[in-house]
């Protein structure tokens, strides 16, 4: 019998303090976060395939999130720790300033209806949240099957000056979500586009 590995939720001792990124992972790597991680298709598969960089992955759903937990300690993924939290208060108050080498930020909910757009994840707030949250360099990496939504990213990020927008990593593109493999299935298109925070953009 095989024993128990330990859990790959981290449970913060504070909600208030910033994340002990130097504790929380067996070694000291470059940090990427997934905002909304799902059922964790992406997450996995490229954490697996990265096993140098430190994964966080967000997502507020339990059950999900247990759901990734059993496939990454299945997987033996000692580089990635998973929270239970809202994306947007992750960003915005747990990560230290000046953290992350990346976000991926895949099909986050669209919200839609009009009345609903103030809702959606992708704001100039926001933005300035991944910026404060990013090392100079860093990388926002998109995907929706949302056109206005995606319209809305792109006008969102073209007005921020601190980013430029750049080519998707074709290798990075290999790895899908379950969301986009549904979609893909249904003959759905994705919309993807990446920004990176130029070197002055702190």
């Amino acid at each position: 019998m095989q024993p128990a590995r330990e859990s790959l939720i981290y449970k913060p001792v504070s909600i208030v303090d910033r994340l002990p990124l130097d504790t929380m992972f067996g070694a000291q790597r470059p940090i990427e976060v997934e905002l909304g991680a799902g059922d964790g298709s992406f997450l996995i598969a490229y954490a697996s395939a990265h096993r140098d960089i430190n994964f966080i992955g967000v997502e507020r759903l339990l059950g999900r999130l247990r759901k990734i937990d059993r496939k990454g300690q299945r997987a033996n993924l000692e580089n990635l720790r998973l929270l239970r939290m809202e994306a947007s208060y992750v960003a915005q108050f747990l990560l230290l300033p000046g953290s992350a080498k990346a976000f991926h930020i895949y099909f986050p909910d669209p919200w839609p209806k009009r009345r609903h757009w103030k809702n959606r994840l992708i704001t100039p707030g926001f933005v300035e949240v991944l910026k404060r949250a990013m090392v100079p360099g860093g990388t926002v990496h998109l995907r929706t099957d949302d056109r206005p939504y995606f319209d809305q990213m792109l006008e969102v990020f073209s007005g921020n000056p601190n980013f430029e927008k750049i080519h998707t990593p074709p290798e990075l593109l290999r790895f899908i979500t379950d969301f986009e493999r549904s979609f893909q299935e249904r003959g759905i298109s994705r919309n993807e586009v990446s920004y990176r925070l130029r070197a002055g953009g702190r």
